[in-house]
Formats: C-alpha cells, structure tokens, sequence
C-alpha cells in the first residue's frame, strides 16, 4: 500500500519515545469493519499520528452512568498540536473565574473591556458580532463553540490568564497540559502577559477591574518538538527543515476527552478533577458546545459558510446537516495539518449515547504551515466515516438499561426574521 504521508522529523524526549501506544482489541475490531479510507488510515497510523478513544457509556437502574474507554494507537507522549482545542478548557476555566469573583454585579454577561498596557496588546471595547456592540465572556465562549473564532480565545486567555489556567488545570490532574500562547504570533515572554481588564454596569461604570497580569513562572520548554522536512515561517519565507512547536500549546487526546466528561457528567467525575461553576454555568456550556450557528442570530452568522456540522467533524458531509434527533457536544481543532474532534454523542431518537475523540496529521507533503493540507481528500472524509463507524455499532449495541437523556435536551434558539442586521461572512478561525 502506498504510504500517505513521509516520515517526519521529530525530536522527542527518551520518555517519550520509549512510550507504547495503547490499542485495544474491542476497538481495533469494530475498525476492522469500516470505510476503505479508514482502513488505508488506520493501516499509516503513525504517519497519521493517529489517535482515537471511544468511550462507551452504560447506565444502572437509576441512570448512574459509567464509562469504558477504548484506545486506538493512544499514546500521550505522542505529540500533536490542539489547535483550538485549547479554546474548550479556557472556556471552562473563564466561568469558574466569574463563579469564585467577589465582586457583585459581575457575571458571563457582562460587558468587558480590554484595555493595552504593552505595545503587543490589543485593546477592545466593542464587538459588532454582539446584539448590544459589547464584548462579554459569555459571547466569547459562543463564538469560541460555534465556529472556532481564534480572537475569542484571545480574550478569554487575556481574561484567565496564562499561570492560572495552567495551575488550575494541572490541579484538577490534566497533567499534559501546557497553555502557552494565544493566537497572535507572540513570542513565549510575551505570552506571559495578559491585558488589564475593567468589567462595565449597564451605565458605562467600571464595576471591577484586573491589572496587567504576568506569569512569574516560566513554562517547560525542555523537550524539543520539530515535525515536517519543511516549513514556512510566520512572515512567509520558505525554510528547510522542520518547523518548531516546542513552544506550543500541549495536550493530550485523553485529557481533552475528560475535560469534555467532566463537564457533561461531573457527578460521575473525582471532585478534584470538576470545575467550579454554577448549574447555570453547566447549562450555558452544554447549549453552546451543541448549539449550531443557524440557532442564533447573537452573532448572526451566514449559515451558508458556517453550516450545522461545520465543526462536527464526525457527521461533517457534503449534506452539511446533522441526522435527525442527533446532537454532538463537542469541540474541534484544526492547525498545521492537525485535525481534532472530541466528542459527546447523543441520538434522542435511538436513545444512545457515547463519547467519540480522534487526533490525526494530514500533510503528505512534509511542509508545515503552507495551508496546503490533506483536509479535503483525507482529514474530513476520515473522521467522518470513523464517526458513522462508530455510530452505527452504537445502534446495535446492547444495552441493559435505556438512558434517560432528557438533561441533555434543549431548546435552541431560531433566527429572528425581523432583524436585519448582514451576516457575519468571514471569521478567523
């Protein structure tokens, strides 16, 4: 079979490459009964720097859930780059920031500003994509869920700040974690400052406000990464050799997955490893992470472009609509050649329900950030067929139990006909 892709070049720790990818007989036989393309990927796994968890999740009596994890080619020293994956656990963590704030009046809703205190900052006091023009976390977490907007994240790294978040996360045991950088081409000391932030009431005054913040304690940057033959650099010029993401973000495929676990069943997870938010908090995420941007006009984006599974990659099909009675709460991240999509899978009709996360590389060319990636010939059709693989062994699955999977059941929103705003058309994302 011809190989997809060349080898890489890649400087690793001896930890890291003495470490075994963990493959599971259950999981490796329902593979065995997929798609062509999946066959041919899974047969270049490692070129493909493949990595899959399917979770499958059965109830008791009174609906308790419990969890199996299975495992295909895992290995959390294998590294791949989270692209905007790395938006989901900022979500979570700018609401647990709101949730332990002493200050009254404060809250998701609330307009934010974001003043420069450096000359690499940028300042923001208005957002057009809003209904109101005003920035607030909670529509930074929307648009960070919908599509992926890289600037949304920006400020909810801004908000939380580079040493909380990576303290926060490797307290509740997200050991593989590193939240490095933001979306900006800053370089690893300027990412250690964040914004000077005020939050407003609804006259324009200044409730509560945050410094300048710094991370006083450097990164671990000791273990150098390098994937690809050749690369361009960020002002465009060709350079042979690998490109570096030493001092990228970082984590692993299993630690996304109980992240995204963690918030849809957090009574089932270790109380250290939960975020603290509010119930109201739980709700909000659960809505935006299976939201689809044609439910929402706040921001009102052209659903044309920004499709129902425009960031479901594992029902992403030239349909561009989700099975009826489906709902994915999920998020995805795509960089650099990288795909990723972690997954909570619920089907109302059928009553199923299961966790689905796969990490891959798709740059068969060896260059890294030309944007000339495989995502259309093999990234997209492959997670797609992977999802359908495993969905439909779900279909026939036994269960003991039905789930109850009305807590999971929300009314989305609709667009309002009278609002004549224009559509967002373009994003960076």
């Amino acid at each position: 079979m011809k190989r997809l892709l060349p080898l890489f070049t890649i400087l690793l720790s001896a930890t890291q490459i003495a470490a075994q990818s963990k493959t599971d007989a259950e999981l490796e036989t329902i593979l065995k009964h997929s798609a062509p393309l999946v066959q041919q990927v899974l047969a270049n796994k490692d070129d493909h720097r493949l990595q899959i968890i399917y979770t499958q999740i059965d109830r008791d009596k009174q609906n308790n859930p419990s969890f199996q994890h299975h495992f295909f080619n895992y290995d959390a020293g294998r590294y791949f780059n989270p692209a905007s994956m790395v938006k989901m656990p900022l979500a979570f963590l700018a609401l647990e920031k709101l949730h332990q704030m002493p200050h009254a009046g404060v809250d998701k809703f609330t307009a934010i500003q974001y003043d420069s205190s450096r000359t690499w900052m940028r300042p923001l006091y208005a957002d057009t994509t809003a209904k109101n023009d005003l920035p607030s976390i909670a529509h930074f977490i929307k648009k960070a869920f919908l599509i992926s907007d890289n600037d949304a994240y920006n400020r909810l790294y801004q908000f939380v700040g580079q040493q909380q978040a990576n303290d926060a996360l490797q307290a509740k045991g997200f050991s593989s974690t590193r939240i490095a950088r933001q979306f900006m081409g800053l370089s690893s000391e300027q990412n250690r400052y964040t914004n000077p932030i005020r939050f407003l009431n609804q006259k324009g005054s200044t409730i509560a406000s945050q410094p300048e913040a710094y991370n006083p304690k450097p990164l671990d940057f000791s273990q150098p990464i390098f994937i690809g033959n050749a690369h361009y650099t960020r002002e465009g010029e060709y350079r042979t050799g690998p490109f570096d993401f030493t001092e990228h973000n970082n984590i692993s495929l299993f630690d996304m997955q109980q992240m995204l676990q963690t918030i849809m069943f957090p009574q089932a997870m270790p109380v250290k490893q939960r975020f603290d938010v509010s119930d109201d908090d739980y709700t909000f995420l659960r809505y935006w992470l299976s939201a689809f941007p044609s439910e929402t006009d706040d921001p009102k984006y052209d659903t044309a472009k920004f499709y129902d599974s425009y960031v479901k990659f594992f029902f992403k099909d030239s349909t561009h609509r989700m099975p009826d009675g489906v709902r994915v709460f999920n998020k995805v991240g795509w960089a650099y050649g990288f795909m990723i999509d972690v997954s909570y899978v619920v089907d109302f009709k059928h009553k199923i329900e299961y966790m689905l996360a796969a990490s891959m590389y798709v740059n068969s060319d060896g260059v890294v950030n030309d944007s000339r990636y495989d995502e259309e010939t093999i990234g997209f059709p492959f997670l797609r067929q992977l999802g359908e693989t495993i969905y439909q062994h779900e279909l026939q699955r036994k269960r003991k139990y039905k789930p109850d999977l009305s807590a999971f059941r929300y009314t989305y929103g609709h667009r309002d006909p009278h609002d004549k705003r224009p559509v967002i058309t373009e994003a960076d994302n």
